[in-house]
């Protein structure tokens, strides 16, 4: 093994691991799959082109911020589905 600078294809590696330890519940194929989703056919991409995909993708994931309950959701598309009464009130307070 390769002990001096970390080449593209350990790179691949290092972030598919953690990926797997950061959110454990989704399978590599949904990681690959979404992460190379914009590239199209893959068969061409180079190693590089793969660790960049990956690495935004890995940083897009940890942006995001999780929903703890669907209760939350629920309010949402109450609201949403409410909308008709939400702006008639603001309405009125204006």
């Amino acid at each position: 093994m390769n002990m001096g600078k970390p080449n593209d294809y350990y790179k691949i590696i290092t972030i598919l691991q953690q990926l797997k330890t950061a959110y454990p519940n989704y399978n590599m194929g949904r990681h690959i799959a979404t992460a190379l989703d914009e590239y199209g056919d893959v068969w061409g991409l180079s190693d590089r082109e793969i660790v960049f995909a990956l690495e935004k993708y890995k940083a897009e994931l940890d942006l995001d911020v999780p929903h703890t309950d669907d209760v939350e959701l629920e309010k949402i598309i109450k609201d949403g589905m409410d909308l008709e009464n939400i702006l008639k009130e603001e309405d009125e307070d204006c």
